[in-house]
């Protein structure tokens, strides 16, 4: 009885996540941070918060602010509890984001719009890639992981910046690049933020369109890397975590991109994998619910809705048992690359339950292939 308490308990604090309206998404992936995890395992909510606060080195504006930032903090305490009930095959507590209001999150955090039809987006923006045979579905490894093969850069840090959805494009391209050419380059968000403006989807669907750090979609970048002619070098073309003028030059274009395909949801995630092992990291969105609180371990939260998919991140490997007890002891993962630090999650990585498109993140699954470089 104490254990059913507990869960109903868990899904009371989660309901306002599952449940959020139209207007909670407005229509673009977006999130912001980086930073670290601080736990203080029976410490009170003070101490917990002023060790928080130094961790992080946050500044607030007077004592009233501090006092807001202490509530929301200790509210955030009692989410991770809730997290906990209904994901105890990962570590919830305090991490980067405890500062912030469930709203704060989801504004700077989530959003992609896809009114509950994630599937309208996959099927109106680029075709289906060709399905892997059962033959080739049953060969694949038990494990992959592309960054044992080095075909994935490092744990970048996108900031106060909705550009999830440019760092999922770099690290597809990435990895695409690497299996075409050898060499891993470390290809630029910032030209995406500043320049992926080109209208290109509907007229009734124009919060979809690409908007710098106010958010935008992986499908949308492809699109327009195909018609610009490419994308430039970090170092070329630096990341600055703000809008700025479109400083595009094409004579200094890195990889060219020759097209890109979904990988259907209704192919399983056998497909999903195929797609990874044969394509490279695969650009993905997901229902990042519990990311706010998330710390570590397979993530195989028993409430997650799948419709509403709001972050963009990089599918780089999987892996066959992640141990999660109320799931019939081990369970498969996917290994996901984040855009938030190295100091978030696994330094930098989630790891979620795969198998039953857990959070959504079969949905929107994306490959993308690069030119040959010119003779």
């Amino acid at each position: 009885m104490a254990a059913t308490a507990q869960l109903a308990a868990a899904l009371l604090l989660l309901l306002p996540l599952a449940g959020a309206s139209d207007s909670d998404h407005d229509g673009f992936i977006r999130q912001v941070t980086d930073g670290g995890v601080s736990r203080g395992p029976g410490l009170l909510p003070e101490a917990q918060f002023a060790a928080f606060v130094r961790r992080h080195g946050r500044r607030y504006s007077g004592p009233d602010e501090y006092a807001r930032r202490l509530r929301v903090f200790a509210a955030n305490l009692a989410r991770a509890a809730a997290h906990q009930a209904l994901d105890p095959t990962a570590r919830h507590g305090v991490t980067p984001f405890s500062d912030l209001t469930r709203e704060e999150f989801e504004a700077r955090l989530t959003g992609v719009r896809a009114g509950g039809d994630v599937q309208r987006l996959v099927r109106g923006s680029m075709p289906a890639a060709a399905p892997a045979t059962e033959a080739e579905v049953a060969r694949l490894p038990a494990s992959f992981d592309w960054r044992d093969r080095g075909a994935v850069t490092g744990v970048k840090t996108q900031g106060a910046c909705g550009s999830c959805w440019a760092f999922s494009t770099t690290g597809a391209v990435e990895g695409a690049n690497f299996l075409a050419t050898g060499n891993l380059l470390d290809l630029s968000e910032q030209q995406l933020v500043d320049c992926d403006h080109t209208v290109r989807c509907s007229a009734v669907a124009r919060n979809e369109c690409d908007n710098g750090c106010s958010g935008g979609l992986m499908t949308n970048a492809y699109g327009y890397l195909m018609e610009c002619g490419g994308l430039m070098e970090s170092s070329a073309y630096p990341y600055t975590g703000a809008p700025g003028t479109c400083r595009f030059d094409p004579a200094r274009v890195a990889v060219r991109v020759a097209n890109f395909t979904a990988v259907p949801a209704a192919g399983g995630e056998g497909q999903i994998r195929a797609a990874l092992v044969r394509r490279g990291p695969l650009a993905v969105a997901l229902n990042a619910a519990f990311m706010q609180t998330y710390v570590g371990g397979v993530s195989c939260p028993l409430v997650c809705p799948r419709a509403w998919v709001n972050h963009g991140v990089l599918l780089v490997g999987y892996g066959a048992r992640g141990f999660a007890a109320l799931r019939l002891g081990y369970r498969p993962y996917w290994v996901i690359k984040n855009s938030w630090g190295e100091q978030w999650g696994e330094k930098g990585y989630y790891r979620l339950c795969r198998g039953s498109n857990v959070c959504g993140v079969d949905s929107m699954v994306s490959a993308v292939a690069v030119a040959p470089p010119p003779p």
